[in-house]
């Protein structure tokens, strides 16, 4: 027998998005937001509420960065989230090192080894918040976060995902399955 737990909403893993961007004097912003999922081969959509600066950033410069938290930047990741961009600057607060992408108007953190560089395809306003959808224009990833082949491993990068159930932070379990193929055996 299942247990009710009404509308509690359990859909994990919920990766730990840090979304940077600029505003209109060119300084640097960032926040931790876990409304998000790749929706397209090349695309990325992001649930943001209307008052986070990050979303009138978004607004001005049609660009931002999505960084994935890890185990080691676990402490930034969540003060990201924490603070508000309208009133900190968590960039200097934090103390984390910036460059601007090559390739969007946005900056890019140097502490996260995984980094998405993004482009607005589209906004819409939807149940109170923006949903964005952006085309991912490039993809950095810090050699510590490649195999001995140069291609992207998961395991070292240690990502972590948010538990809404108990509130904390989990780091992305190990593979369990072939996907494509597993489902097969089932023919």
């Amino acid at each position: 027998m299942k247990k009710s737990f009404s509308k509690k909403t359990v859909l994990l893993p919920l990766p730990v998005y840090i979304v940077a961007t600029y505003d209109e004097n060119g300084k640097a912003n960032a926040m931790n937001l876990a409304w998000g999922v790749q929706c397209g081969y090349h695309e990325v959509s992001l649930s943001v509420a209307k008052e986070h600066k990050t979303m009138k950033n978004i607004l001005l410069k049609k660009a931002f960065t999505v960084s994935l938290a890890t185990k080691s930047t676990k402490d930034i990741s969540d003060y990201f989230g924490i603070v508000s961009g309208n009133k900190v600057d968590k960039i200097e607060k934090s103390g984390v090192h910036i460059v601007k992408s090559e390739n969007v108007d946005a900056p890019i953190i140097e502490e996260y080894p995984l980094t998405l560089e993004c482009k607005v395809i589209d906004i819409q306003e939807e149940l109170g918040d923006y949903r964005v959808v952006a085309e991912v224009v490039n993809t950095l990833v810090d050699e510590s976060g490649l195999n001995e082949k140069g291609q992207i491993d998961v395991d070292k990068l240690e990502l972590i995902t948010f538990d809404s159930v108990t509130n904390s932070y989990r780091i992305l379990g190990e593979k369990v399955g072939q996907a494509f193929k597993d489902g097969a055996k089932i023919k």
